[in-house]
């Protein structure tokens, strides 16, 4: 919903991209959600087109300025110099202390009244995010303040990205099984397939792949193993017994694996909504798939001295403390700890407990739901910002 006589028109987000897909899937929903939902003018800065062009095809490479369903794109390089205060946006949002041009924090110093500045931080349920969220932090040498914004699971953060209408989406797209059925034929699977308990595997290149593909083969359900092009390729290619490409297709006991190309971000949605099951990582597709109402497993972004470790506990015992299946697999897939357990047990027990989970879901969407989401609660936050340096 748009804000009602809102001081903020403009709004710049900048984007420098680390993990692959990761960084830039955030800032292209949250740019999109933010000039779509809230009727904003978006400009959304990216160092990488190339890997931004492989979520949304759209996207020119080559172009140093471009209109993307409505939304000012515009490729950031290093050599960014100087801007005059009528280039800056009345929200400017770093993603991940990504260090905006020196120059553009210049001209936001300059300008009357000041811009609001957001650095939206990563992700995490650990509690030391609710003292630090919306907290100030003063620029060492200009009279300008930038704020951190943490998303996170409860009322004391700024929620998760979740537009309007994904809801009754999915909620159609899983009640309509024509519809359902046609986006998978679409993909190239076969009536097998889809009849198959489908799994959608996003990891990143640690993932112990090998071990549980093994464990799949040897399973009394049919299992239809979905991988996007260029994950896992190591593995997936030695199972095929071929490079892994998309369209590929081959069968080995019960599992059946096929790579898919990349597809743009709402079609990834609609997989997760097909799948039974969805392996997911970083936290776009972490994110994504809570909201597919279907079970996960979360791969996370790994850390130097394994703090990863302690951000996974934390989601896990806010998610699903009374789920100790999922949670075994969890961390087996993290490498937190297996213990004494082989793949194949750790999934029949992950298996047996699948309607456990899948009743958790609800509850959970519920619950976020009562947070809010996080592009309106940022510009609620913005908003209250503007408002406050008008009267001064």
């Amino acid at each position: 919903m748009h804000l009602a006589n809102s001081p903020v028109t403009r709004l710049s987000i900048f984007c420098k991209v680390v993990d692959n897909y990761g960084d830039i899937g955030i800032c292209w929903r949250l740019a999109r959600q933010l000039a779509h939902e809230h009727i904003l003018q978006v400009e959304l800065w990216v160092d990488d087109l190339q890997s931004f062009r492989r979520i949304c095809p759209e996207v020119d490479m080559h172009a140093a300025h471009q209109m993307v369903q409505g939304i000012q794109i515009r490729h950031w390089q290093s050599q960014e110099g100087q801007f005059s205060t009528e280039q800056i946006a009345d929200i400017v949002i770093e993603f991940f202390a990504c260090d905006i041009p020196p120059g553009y924090i210049q001209a936001m110093a300059q300008c009357e009244p000041r811009p609001v500045w957001l650095n939206l931080e990563g992700l995490t349920a650990e509690e030391w995010v609710e003292g630090c969220h919306t907290l100030p932090s003063p620029h060492p040498s200009l009279p300008i303040t930038k704020h951190f914004f943490f998303p996170g699971f409860n009322i004391k953060t700024g929620g998760l990205l979740c537009e309007a209408e994904i809801a009754p989406q999915r909620s159609h797209f899983q009640s309509d099984t024509a519809h359902s059925t046609l986006f998978l034929r679409e993909l190239g699977l076969t009536a097998e397939e889809i009849a198959a308990q489908k799994i959608s595997l996003f990891c990143y290149p640690h993932a112990p792949v090998a071990a549980l593909l093994e464990a799949w083969q040897q399973q009394e359900q049919a299992i239809a193993l979905l991988v996007p092009e260029g994950v896992a390729q190591t593995e997936i290619s030695a199972f095929l017994g071929q490079p892994a490409r998309a369209g590929i297709q081959l069968r080995r006991g019960a599992l059946s694996v096929r790579v898919l190309p990349f597809i743009p971000q709402p079609d990834y949605d609609r997989l997760l909504w097909a799948c039974d099951i969805n392996f997911v990582r970083g936290e776009d597709s972490f994110v994504r798939a809570q909201w597919a109402c279907r079970p996960f497993i979360w791969h996370i972004y790994p850390q130097d001295e394994n703090l990863h470790h302690k951000k996974l506990r934390a989601f896990l015992s806010t998610h699903q403390p009374s789920l100790p299946a999922a949670q075994a697999l969890t961390l087996a897939w993290n490498g937190v700890t297996q213990g004494d357990m082989q793949w194949q047990d750790l999934w029949r027990d992950f298996s047996a407990s699948l309607s456990d989970i899948s009743k958790l879901s609800p509850d959970w969407q519920r619950k976020m739901a009562e947070i809010g989401d996080l592009a309106t609660n940022l510009l609620q936050f913005a908003h209250a910002q503007a408002q406050d340096r008008r009267q001064k």
